[in-house]
């Protein structure tokens, strides 16, 4: 991030978000042909304000898997992947079946996926077994040392993988191949997450609705539509909200190209040939807010669910805590320690910048906050900041048992608040 960047972004406290409404023609989205757009560029004109683009194939071409994993005529290179991942088990989805807005998952070996594609593709794209897709696979987990692509400079301020990375729990880094017809229902991303997701061969089909248009698209139980296509959506009865949604962005993303979803934006994904593709969640201080209202929704949604317990149970607010992380993944608490090596991080990087390397960070992380910079560094502790005292202030978060709490979030307000003025 540049000095001009981060004095712009030093007097944000709730970050301004641009209208959608140029987002309800079909035809817009930004494409990025060139590899010398900055890094700055793109932070003010997409991660910022929250809009789509899509990076060009020249982004990715020096990847290792775009050699090895595709043939010659662009389609995948089964005799390689099957060399490099025969016995692996995998994550398998059924896109013909339907369990509550997702598709029910197997784990199968590897070479028995591989041969299942095959006969696919010999079938004319049909199975008895229904339509296969191999879906949020670990593979840069489990495969560190194949290397098979870099992340580019554009997302690597990836708060939600640092932090798996460090806790060494869980990444949101995923590897996804699906035949011609293979889908992912509809759905936002994680915590209301950013993804990237690069087609290393074959081409998608992406149906993208703006933030708030999703409460168009529920039934009248309040049910999010599995299927944005579907005719039932025309029934007034069951969705009486539909006249108002928008018509969808429709982005065709090419083989090699990248595209960038923004926070909280649904989405519904189709594979129109065969195609294999990376994709990573991640958020930063962009869209930390973001993540942080989402949390307050999922919550709210628990307490009024079990709303009538509240008068007879002592343990009443730890308990919506337990189950809002087992539906969401990350209750307050863990979002208070998330926020802590996020900005521990940073506060070790800023106190050695001076140097090459930062004491207390792992390598890698070091040389991508020495590349994003200091005033990158002290543009995210602002923005934990802004949350910890937003956080400070809130009923919820106050109820919770100080002991239980690592992050002495108090205290690491006041750690920020004296960097910050050293940096300012």
């Amino acid at each position: 991030m540049d000095r001009e960047t981060f004095h712009t972004c030093c007097s944000l406290v709730k970050i301004p978000r641009q209208s959608y409404e140029q987002f309800r023609s079909s035809h817009f989205v930004d494409y990025i042909e060139k590899k010398d757009f900055s890094y700055s560029r793109f932070f003010k004109n997409y991660l910022l304000p929250n809009h789509p683009c899509v990076f060009s194939k020249r982004f990715t071409e020096d990847w290792n898997c775009r050699k090895h994993w595709v043939t010659e005529t662009g389609k995948p290179n089964f005799q390689r992947l099957l060399q490099d991942f025969e016995d692996t088990p995998v994550p398998v989805a059924n896109c013909n079946a339907r369990e509550y807005n997702a598709n029910p998952k197997q784990i199968l070996p590897f070479k028995e996926f591989i041969s299942y594609w095959r006969e696919y593709i010999q079938n004319g794209h049909s199975s008895p077994k229904g339509c296969l897709y191999l879906k949020d696979w670990h593979m840069h987990r489990e495969f560190p040392e194949h290397n098979i692509y870099s992340t580019p400079v554009f997302f690597s301020s990836d708060w939600l993988n640092e932090y798996w990375d460090t806790i060494e729990v869980d990444d949101y880094r995923f590897v996804y191949m699906g035949p011609k017809g293979s889908w992912t229902p509809f759905h936002a991303d994680v915590f209301r997450s950013y993804s990237w997701s690069a087609n290393v061969c074959g081409r998608k089909k992406w149906l993208l609705y703006p933030p708030g248009q999703e409460e168009y698209l529920r039934d009248c139980h309040g049910n999010l539509i599995y299927d944005v296509t579907a005719p039932v959506l025309q029934d007034k009865g069951q969705y009486p909200h539909y006249e108002k949604a928008c018509q969808p962005l429709e982005i065709i993303q090419e083989a090699g190209e990248i595209i960038f979803v923004p926070s909280g934006w649904h989405h519904q994904v189709y594979n129109l040939e065969d195609t294999i593709s990376i994709n990573h969640n991640w958020l930063n201080g962009c869209n930390l807010d973001i993540m942080w209202q989402f949390l307050q929704g999922e919550l709210s949604a628990v307490q009024r669910e079990i709303s009538e317990w509240r008068d007879s149970m002592d343990t009443w607010h730890q308990h919506c805590q337990v189950i809002m992380k087992s539906c969401t993944g990350i209750d307050y608490g863990e979002f208070s320690s998330f926020l802590k090596i996020i900005a521990n991080n940073r506060l070790s990087f800023l106190n050695a910048c001076s140097g090459t390397s930062a004491p207390g960070c792992p390598r890698h992380l070091s040389d991508t906050l020495a590349t994003l910079g200091p005033h990158h560094a002290a543009f995210d502790l602002q923005r934990v900041a802004h949350i910890l005292e937003c956080m400070l202030s809130n009923e919820d978060f106050l109820r919770l048992d100080p002991t239980s709490l690592s992050s002495q979030p108090e205290s690491l307000l006041q750690q920020i608040r004296d960097a910050m003025r050293s940096a300012l």
